[in-house]
């Protein structure tokens, strides 16, 4: 008789909390901003269409900068620079570290003992850190240069976590089971490790999507990030440094648009944490 690897147990809706739905509602509010600026914004984000740093109104929702551009508009091409970054660093950092923390999870002991030191040594450092010395290194700041940076910042935590489950997973009977029967290793991780690792891994994918848009507006604030004239939120912040005090919803604006989207994130993430709680599986 063969054993059959628990199968994750389908989400429960009773297993949706307040908190899940206000995360998910802010992360939907950002994604369709950022799809509508595909195709639609108040102004041109690069046109003078006002007064320089001019409050709040109905023809400027959020006012202008110092320019005398429509902050409102700028906002919203800054969500869809947020989410771009996000989606970008996390495939790479999926791609890079679930790679990677497989292969150390199937590697002999010494193998895994130095990947396993060096993934140590890589979390040590900060992921904003790593990402300015790689944007640093290369040829100059961009958007690319950016998500690549925070990507593979972020992959040796993605990689970690991946070599603990995956090995917590391969110490189990029905995987010796599966072995016996014939079952060869690439079956074995399409089959049985990935389904029963995924949504932990699901889980950390929705928390460094948040610290990819955080990485991004540190980085653009910087000057290390997507340059001008790309309205980036962390640029925005930047560039409203200097009239704090007499405009000072040129900060205001961008650091409640940041804020909301990294904590509908954080909210979206501990919400999957209940809905697909490995624990929480049946056979």
């Amino acid at each position: 008789m063969t054993n059959i690897a628990p199968a994750v147990a389908p989400p429960s809706s009773s297993r949706l909390t307040p908190a899940f739905l206000v995360g998910v509602t802010l992360v939907g509010l950002h994604v369709v901003v950022g799809l509508l600026t595909l195709i639609w914004t108040p102004y041109d984000p690069t046109a003078m269409t006002g007064g320089r740093l001019a409050p709040p109104s109905f023809a400027h929702w959020a006012g202008t900068d110092r320019l005398g551009r429509d902050l409102f508009t700028e906002i919203m091409v800054g969500t869809r620079i947020a989410l771009t970054v996000g989606v970008g660093a996390v495939a790479i950092a999926a791609t890079i570290g679930v790679t990677v923390g497989l292969l150390a999870a199937f590697a002999s002991r010494t193998i895994d003992d130095v990947l396993a030191a060096t993934l140590d040594i890589l979390i040590a450092f900060p992921t904003l850190l790593l990402a300015m010395l790689i944007v640093a290194a290369s040829d100059g700041a961009s958007l690319g240069t950016a998500i690549i940076a925070i990507g593979i910042a972020a992959s040796s935590i993605v990689a970690r976590l991946t070599r603990i489950l995956a090995r917590r997973v391969l110490a189990m009977d029905y995987i010796t089971a599966a072995r016996v029967s014939g079952t060869g290793w690439p079956c074995v991780v399409r089959i049985h490790v990935l389904p029963n690792i995924w949504p932990t891994l699901i889980v950390n994918f929705a928390l460094q999507f948040g610290l990819a848009v955080i990485a991004e507006a540190s980085l653009s604030y910087l000057g290390l990030g997507a340059p001008p004239p790309n309205a980036s939120w962390g640029r925005l912040l930047q560039e409203a440094q200097a009239t704090v005090y007499t405009a000072p919803f040129g900060a205001i604006a961008p650091g409640i648009a940041l804020v909301s989207l990294v904590i509908g994130l954080n909210l979206f993430a501990d919400g999957l944490r209940d809905v697909a709680d490995p624990t929480g599986r049946r056979r």
